[in-house]
């Protein structure tokens, strides 16, 4: 998310750059290592380590600006119900805490038993069953800036970087991440640095070529046998996971894309500082992805995205204050907003969506757990208000925690990561956190 494009639209105030730390190993009860400070900037070719503590504090003082939006008052409410009024009840219980030194949590992200979570330039990984550490990496080279988005391919890890690169790491047989390309490849320029027609521009009397980005990638996205990625520099690309080459690049918004989900059918949604949210597909027969629908009722930069299972309902957050839900109309092939869901008192920065429950994180340093009923209609179960920064991450898996309950990790600002435990339905509901 570029946090100097949504700051400036949510307030007057002029805006200044955002920091992310790097992270030291995270640990439950391990003394740190010393740490190493980033500077994140718009321009990420030109990142440079930091030794200023006081770079955080700042970034969280502009967040804080983020006063009086309006929260689209013409959008109706889809909280019609309280968990008295079903007859939930909800708990809270202490579970575990990741704790490190005081950097950025960037990102979060589960898979295979095991959880990464991006720290400035830094990601580490632990194992969920236990939340011992397994391996960092990607700690010996601050040049590469912050990681934005982590996911993942056929037993690859994908990584997205301020300094405008993807990097793709294999897990090896001793729990150890090693890399293995970095994109753009050196053959895919090779491919494509002699001819004219392949460069673009990027500014006055600058060019790249049109495989490389040219921002931070802020988000990446896997369907199928390819990869697809955002940036700040407003452009969506789709990259092929056999030979990691880029096919596509489409300019896809007027400012930084912050957000980015892609449907089971190969639907892909971006999320942009220019208050839109647009929908790409490839139409059959076509080679290459179009823009199908834009969406457009938020009043300020769209932060996050979630889509719930089956893609027919798209869950968005802005620095309006609002959750829209967007629901698939049975005679179109786009989404229309149904309703809004609020609550927080700052900016939506993140959003999960598992099974019937959606999690929210904000500026407001609280997470939210809503129920989708029946009906549509949504109920608000809980809040969660244990960090002491803004929530920037969640990530959740199920099957782990006992009952069948689900496991969700909440990552902050305040650089702690957050274990709950959350069990939702309409006879009894129980989410297990922090106090």
């Amino acid at each position: 998310m570029k946090i100097r494009s949504w700051i400036s639209t949510c307030s007057s105030a002029v805006c200044t750059s955002t920091s992310d730390d790097a992270a030291a190993p995270l640990s439950k009860t391990r003394t740190p290592s010393p740490k190493l400070l980033l500077s994140d900037r718009s321009s990420s070719s030109n990142t440079r380590a930091s030794s200023s503590s006081t770079s955080q504090d700042t970034s969280y003082s502009s967040l804080q600006s983020n006063l009086s939006l309006q929260t689209l008052p013409s959008v109706p409410s889809l909280q019609k119900f309280s968990p008295e009024a079903l007859n939930l009840s909800v708990t809270h219980i202490c579970i575990a805490s990741l704790k490190p030194r005081p950097v950025h949590v960037n990102f979060l992200a589960v898979h295979n038993n095991l959880l990464y979570a991006a720290s400035g330039n830094q990601i580490n990984v632990f194992d969920i069953v236990n939340y011992t550490h397994i391996d960092t990496f990607n700690c010996k080279d601050s040049s590469t800036g912050s990681v934005k988005s982590v996911t993942f391919c056929d037993g690859k890890v994908f990584t997205a970087h301020q300094d405008c690169k993807i990097r793709v790491w294999q897990l090896t047989a001793s729990k150890h991440h090693k890399i293995v390309a970095t994109l753009p490849t050196v053959k895919d320029h090779l491919r494509h640095f002699v001819l004219p027609k392949n460069y673009v521009k990027v500014r006055r009397h600058k060019t790249r070529l049109w495989i490389e980005h040219n921002d931070a990638v802020s988000g990446l996205a896997v369907i199928g046998t390819v990869m697809c990625s955002v940036s700040w520099d407003k452009c969506l690309k789709i990259w092929r996971t056999s030979d990691f080459r880029c096919a596509e690049s489409v300019k896809a918004h007027d400012d930084a894309i912050n957000a980015l989900v892609v449907s089971f059918d190969g639907t892909i949604y971006t999320a942009s500082a220019d208050r839109r949210i647009k929908v790409w597909a490839r139409p059959f027969g076509e080679r290459r992805h179009g823009l199908i629908a834009t969406l457009e009722k938020h009043k300020s930069a769209v932060n996050a995205l979630a889509l719930n299972g089956d893609g027919s309902v798209l869950f968005s957050g802005a620095c309006d204050r609002s959750i829209l839900v967007w629901e698939r109309e049975d005679s179109a092939n786009h989404m229309v907003v149904s309703g809004a869901l609020r609550g927080h008192s700052k900016a939506i920065l993140c959003l999960i969506n598992v099974s019937d429950l959606l999690f929210s994180g904000s500026v407001d340093r609280t997470v939210r757990i809503w129920q989708r009923g029946h009906d549509g209609q949504y109920c608000c179960l809980t809040v969660l208000d244990g960090h002491e920064k803004p929530v920037k991450s969640l990530a959740a898996v199920s099957g782990y925690a006992p009952g069948g309950a689900i496991e969700v990790f909440s990552g902050s600002f305040d650089g702690e990561i957050k274990i709950g435990i959350s069990e939702s339905d309409f006879v009894a509901s129980q989410a297990l956190w922090f106090l």
